[in-house]
Parts: structure tokens; sequence; C-alpha cells
């Protein structure tokens, strides 16, 4: 293997092909690296169903081990039982997965004790410098004393502590379908819900991390089409879809319509904020107007963020947040320690919805405020090019404010965009929302016709 790993240590995680790019050798080396920069006497190690997990999995332990950590292996599981485990046990966590990625990339989410992100700036550049360094020039020394490596089950202890932070004592009976996508969904979701007055409606459960049926990823409408359609035949009450690690989830209404992320965002910050009185809720900056409008109708504190985990996570622990969500639906609890879990949000969502008579999309009416576009993305030769170009366009316009937090926001009282450059592709990405559909397409084909040039 080259000692060069930029290919695939990302912003925040490890992510490449196997074994093209990297292989259980990389990954008894990244054990190894993850105990020195971490420091740790112990750590916890998760995977999910891709053919090739099991034997990373095992083979980072053994690097962990080699340097004296005791490692609790837990086997198969969600990411978000994983930083359930970190938070419970108050251990350094490792979760193999490539998320929705295709079968043949794997990857490592990291995380130090109570499930704290590690990503560049904390700890990731020096782990990945540790690999490059021993894959050119020999394995580190063992410890005088090696680690244990045991096997613990945490599955029912995920689900009752879900269950233990929203109330579904006065929820109606639900039918609810749900595509797990061939991914870790099908290992979770029967647990946590089994104690529900819910008829589940399996759909894709089999663990299959080659995805025969469609990719696990359900912020592509392609994969929501499969489920849209049997919501609509069951007769459900709603849809539910995760990606390939079940840390994300998305809602399909009764009529098979997909739920925005945002509303969902502003739904779940009600009802936390019904718990935690005054509390702060965190959103990213291309989150509908609709969340920070609901958090302050309902007595929280909005704070606007970059897009990204890590600055969510960062933000949850400055402002002691009780949740925060993303329009890619990463939605964040401070019960569950600053974390994102995509169970968490679907629970909250059955209970809101199995608590009152009216069917999802009338409850959900009051959050979705604004035409949307969605992200829209343009390859581009010239990222900064571009850009400017735009911002040349806008600023100095009556009405027109612009800011710089991620890419380029312009803002006026009835429309805002926000235009980010991708970090690993030429692309730019485009979310436009406005006051009404007439507006938000007018000012939509106009940035997109200064991006692309036409």
């Amino acid at each position: 293997m080259a000692a060069d790993l930029s290919q695939i240590v990302k912003a925040y995680d490890v992510r490449g092909v196997v074994p093209d790019q990297w292989d259980e050798r990389t990954a008894e080396l990244f054990g190894a690296a993850f105990v020195r920069v971490t420091d740790a006497g112990a750590v916890v190690v998760g995977h999910d169903m891709r053919p090739s997990s099991p034997g990373l999995a095992a083979a980072f332990a053994r690097g962990a081990a080699a340097l004296g950590a005791d490692v609790t292996m837990i086997g198969l599981c969600s990411t978000d039982q994983l930083y359930f485990a970190s938070g419970r046990f108050g251990l350094p966590g490792a979760m193999f997965t490539a998320s929705h990625n295709p079968a043949q990339y794997n990857g490592i989410k990291m995380c130090r004790a109570g499930a704290a992100p590690v990503g560049q700036d904390s700890g990731l550049a020096d782990i990945r410098a540790l690999v490059e360094e021993w894959t050119g020039g020999g394995a580190p020394a063992p410890a005088a004393t090696p680690g244990t490596v045991t096997e613990r089950e945490t599955l029912d202890d995920y689900a009752a502590h879900l269950l233990s932070l929203v109330d579904l004592s006065a929820m109606r009976p639900l039918k609810v379908v749900v595509d797990a996508g061939n991914g870790m969904g099908g290992h979770t979701v029967p647990t946590v819900l089994r104690s529900l007055p819910v008829t589940l409606v399996p759909m894709y459960f089999e663990l299959d991390g080659t995805f025969p049926n469609h990719e696990a990823n359900p912020l592509d409408p392609a994969n929501l089409v499969d489920l849209q359609a049997r919501v609509r035949e069951e007769g459900a009450d709603l849809g539910l879809a995760f990606d390939g690690d079940a840390d994300r989830c998305f809602v399909v209404d009764e009529n098979g319509a997909g739920v925005s992320p945002s509303a969902i965002t502003a739904l779940v910050a009600r009802r936390e904020l019904a718990r935690h009185p005054g509390g702060t809720v965190i959103h990213n900056l291309i989150t509908s107007w609709s969340v920070p409008e609901v958090v302050r109708e309902h007595g929280g504190n909005p704070v606007r963020t970059r897009v990204g985990h890590s600055f969510i996570k960062e933000e949850m622990a400055r402002t002691g947040a009780v949740f925060g969500g993303e329009h890619s639906a990463h939605y964040y609890f401070r019960d569950f320690w600053n974390a994102d879990t995509g169970m968490l949000a679907a629970l909250h969502v059955l209970a809101a919805l199995g608590s009152q008579p009216e069917p999802l999309s009338a409850l959900v009416a009051e959050y979705d405020r604004y035409a949307a576009s969605g992200e829209i993305n343009s390859e581009v030769a010239d990222q900064a090019a571009r850009s400017a170009a735009v911002r040349e366009a806008y600023a100095g316009r009556d009405g027109v404010t612009t800011d710089d937090l991620d890419g380029l926001t312009v803002t006026t009282a009835d429309w805002w965009f926000n235009l980010r450059a991708s970090n690993t592709e030429p692309l730019l990405r485009l979310n436009v929302e406005a006051r009404d559909e007439p507006t938000m397409a007018r000012i939509r084909d106009e940035v997109l016709a200064l991006v692309r040039g036409a």
C-alpha cells in the first residue's frame, strides 16, 4: 500500500475502495494510531453489513490491542448504535462503514469518549500521519502488555435508551413502511419498534452490503420511489427510509410525498423545546427559514452554522444546544451525547403523529412554509470564478445582504440562496428558497445561468 493516504482520509472520516485503496493491514495500523492519538486504555468497535467490514473491524481491534488497549467488539450495528456504546461506556469508538457509498467502498468513523467527533482538526490528521509513517517504515512497537478483545451485545440497551427519550405512551396504532435499503436499519428497526403499537411493513431488511435493490442513499429521490409506492399500496400512515449505516432517516407521508428534512427539523425542535424550555437549537445555513421561525415561536434560541456534522457538534457543545438538524437528514440530540441519530428523530415523528388524529401531511404542513429548490449540483471548471460572478451579480442590489459563513449566501426579504463549493469534487451546490414557487424558480434559474455560463 502507498504511504500517501490523502485519497482516503477525508475531513471527518476514512473512506475508500477495498482493497485497492486500503486493506486489513491498513486498518490494523489505524487501530494502533487511534490508540496512540487518543491515549485510550480501552475502545469500542462496531461495523456494518458490507462484506469487508468484519475483517477490517477485526484488524483494527488487533492494532488497538497491540498497543495495549482493551477492545470491546459490538459487532453488527448502526453508526448511532456505535455512538450509543461510546457514550454509555465512556470509550473512544470506531465504526466501520461507508454509509451510502457503493459496495466496493468501506470506511471508519471515529469518535472520542462520549461520541465526541474525530475530524481533521481533532485528531484525524495526526492519525493519518502515523499510519503513513508506519506504512512506509514498519509497524509501531507493541505494548509490554497487549490489550484484550471481548464481545458485547448493545442492541437492546440502545433501543431502550432511545425509547426512554420520547413519550410514546399516547400513541395510536400506526402502519409504518420502512425501507432499510439492505442496510443497518434492517438490524435496528425491528428491535426499536417491537414494543410500539406499530404494524411494520419491512422493505429490504436483509443485510446485504452489495445493495441489490437500490443504493442506500435516500437523499437521491430515485431511491425513495419503491418506498413511496409501497406506502400508497399499503394505505400506510407514513414511510421511513434509512441510509446504509442507518444514522440518517427520511420521511414519506401517507400520500407517498417526501417530507422535507427541514420540516422534520422544525417538528422535532418544537418537541425538544417542550422538554427543555428556552433551549438552543442548531440549524445549518441551508435549512428552511421555517426552522428558526418555529424555534423562536416556541421560546427557543436558533443558532445558524455551517454545513457538516463537525460544525454542528462543535456548536452543540459550545452552546449546550438541546437539538440540531441539517437538511441532509442528520439530527443531533443533547440527550444522545450531541451525536446524530435518525432513529430518535423517527421516534419523535411517530410520537407526534400518533398522539393526534390528523394525517402526517396535515401535521407537517405547519412547518413547510416556503418553496425550495433542493440542492442542485453544477460541474464547473473554476469554482472560485463562478462564485465570484454570482457575487458580483447580486452584491449591491437594493435590499440584498450577503455573508460568507459557508460559501456565498445571498438574502432578501422574499428569497435567499446559498452557493457552496464541494470540497472533493469540481461542483458548486446551489440551494434556493423563496416565499412562493415562481420567485424560487426565477432566482434558481438566474443563479444557474451565472454558474453554468449560460
